[in-house]
């Protein structure tokens, strides 16, 4: 029984649904009696599949029209997963073609169609813009939601599962905490950016509600104090398996869950599965949860709703094209088309202006570059003519070098553009990736006192830069490309963002300038782009292009991809400005 069938109940009396179903089933049996019948359909409870056999070719070739999951060579025998949506289906179909399904059946997929039907009125309900909360929720008398809050909340308590893909700003934190805080749901976890655990603790557990919080430190499992919510890390919960087995947790919130991007192929992915599964309530938190490729979705899905878009072979024959590891969505729009619909995804926009986007060209160091020639010749050669092994090795280390190396030969050229608007009190949050290159950063814009927030520091070095640079004890402000997902506060300082490197995933740009909550602004932030002609840059820039069609038509299916919004005279007025100030 799935999770939305234990949480809620059954739209009439359980008397009242049995004889629904039996009705039905005997209405079924009376039709079929004198009617040809095209193959039979049961009911497997081992694997909780529907399995439809004896259909002649013909209808089989129509199936596979129907039920685009189906692999094509496929012949004979048809699973199908059980969900109510498969089950109304299941009865569509069978209203064109009958077949031969006993009355236990029968009345089991009127039972699932039942509450498909409630539950799809009740969630529209919900939706509608006349829809009013019916509380607070158990939040503190001082917290006031927003309208797309309760929503989430009323829907992610009744289905029993939710992907909150609220842009960011918007408050998912709240939505997920107001998830949790009923007593049936607790004690809970939330499994957060290690950098965060302590921003979940202080700033929305403590601050929003009366629950006990509790930061779970390391990964060695050790005797958890008495509390309501624990506050785990995706890099520590795999030493926490056996607890999560235990069923202990009533209810998990994932935050940004585009950490499961690669399922259960990593430790955390598979603690995580093992926590998803002791769970009657799973929340998964993301702004950007399509990081690269649509097929990451599968994995996000199927974490909050194992089977909600079948097996993988079966996502990837319904949805999918492309070669290898780089499969793409075919139709983005409809797949997030279909997640809205399913109710597997609930998403609100904010209707502040888009950012200020202005990709500007530096120079950069042929030294650099000439230095790297040889080595990043050979590493080209392999990828061209070695053995399948070295093709593979070696374009991954083609891949780092060529990233590094642009990085490097542009480093000076971004401090000197990022020095102009310091100069001119700006306050400046700088993104990169490569150590090397803050070092130079670092070195020639030291005038500035920058503070960093990347890999290389603790999460107490991390939570003291950023009070720094929020007392206006330093303009500038340092941070790993992917290292301040979820970090809030920067917006009330800082306006500018400016990439000094570039990342593969549009998702972790955007990540990076959602730091300064452009949603809760009246005015679009300016964020830069400093890119070089040389290195990897041209071929990055033309990749982002591609993975950022997948994320918009999966998280905007009914939205035109709007166009990047440029104004360079706010850069022009900041030259101006700083040579007048030199004369």
């Amino acid at each position: 029984m799935n999770a939305m069938t234990e949480i809620i109940p059954a739209p009439a009396g359980d008397d009242d649904e049995a004889l629904l179903s039996q009705l039905a089933a005997a209405a079924w049996k009376g039709l079929t009696a004198h009617k040809r019948l095209y193959g039979k359909l049961s009911f497997h409870i081992a694997n909780r599949r529907w399995v439809m056999t004896g259909i002649p070719p013909y209808l089989a070739l129509r199936l596979k029209q129907m039920f685009p999951r189906i692999n094509r060579a496929q012949a004979g025998q048809f699973g199908f997963p059980d969900h109510d949506e498969t089950r109304m289906d299941l009865i569509w179909f069978l209203d064109r073609y009958p077949l031969e399904v006993s009355a236990d059946d029968m009345a089991r997929l009127h039972e699932g169609r039942v509450r498909f039907e409630f539950m799809r009125d009740d969630v529209e309900r919900i939706l509608a813009s006349d829809w009013k909360a019916s509380g607070a929720y158990g939040f503190k008398p001082h917290v006031t939601l927003r309208d797309n809050q309760p929503r989430a909340i009323e829907i992610a308590q009744r289905l029993g599962r939710l992907l909150i893909a609220d842009d960011v700003g918007l408050g998912k934190s709240v939505s997920g905490l107001g998830c949790i805080m009923r007593p049936e749901f607790l004690p809970a976890a939330i499994v957060s950016e290690g950098s965060n655990a302590y921003q979940w603790r202080d700033e929305a557990i403590k601050d929003f509600t009366d629950l006990r919080g509790h930061v779970v430190e390391v990964t060695k499992p050790y005797a958890l104090p008495p509390a309501d919510v624990y506050v785990f890390r995706w890099t520590n919960i795999f030493g926490w398996v056996d607890l999560f087995a235990s069923g202990k947790f009533r209810s998990v919130v994932f935050d940004e869950i585009q950490q499961f991007r690669k399922g259960e192929s990593t430790r955390k992915g598979q603690a995580a599965r093992v926590l998803a599964d002791h769970a009657a309530l799973r929340v998964g938190l993301s702004a950007t949860p399509v990081y690269n490729y649509g097929t990451e979705c599968w994995h996000i899905v199927n974490l909050i709703e194992p089977g909600a878009l079948g097996t993988y072979e079966e996502f990837d024959r319904e949805w999918c094209t492309g070669v290898f590891n780089k499969r793409v969505v075919k139709d983005p729009a409809a797949l997030g088309t279909y997640l809205l619909e399913r109710n597997l995804m609930i998403r609100a926009r904010g209707n502040a202006p888009p950012p200020n986007t202005i990709v500007h060209h530096v120079d950069h160091d042929q030294k650099v570059v000439d230095d790297a020639e040889a080595l990043a010749v050979a590493l080209a050669q392999k990828v061209v003519s070695g053995s399948f092994t070295e093709r593979g090795q070696a374009a991954r280390e083609l891949d780092m070098f060529a990233r590094r190396v642009t990085g490097l030969a542009k480093a000076k050229h971004v401090a000197a553009f990022v020095k102009l608007l310091l100069r001119q009190k700006v306050p400046v949050l700088l993104a990169g990736w490569h150590r090397e290159v803050y070092d130079i950063w670092l070195a020639e814009l030291a005038e500035f006192s920058p503070v960093m927030y990347t890999g290389s520091e603790s999460p107490k070095q991390k939570d003291a830069a950023k009070h720094a640079f929020m007392a206006g004890d330093s303009d500038l402000f340092i941070i790993s490309l992917r290292a301040g997902v979820g970090l809030d506060g920067l917006q009330h300082r800082c306006n500018t963002v400016v990439h000094g490197e570039l990342d593969w995933s549009p998702k972790v740009h955007e990540q990076v300038r959602g730091r300064l909550r452009p949603h809760s602004k009246n005015f679009p932030i300016d964020e830069f782009y400093l890119v070089s002609d040389n290195g990897s840059d041209p071929v990055l820039i033309e990749t982002l292009g591609l993975k950022e069609s997948q994320s918009h038509g999966i998280l905007n299916p009914l939205m035109a991809k709007p166009g990047r919004f440029t104004d360079e005279s706010r850069i022009r007025s900041l030259a101006e400005s700083y040579l007048r100030g030199r004369s």
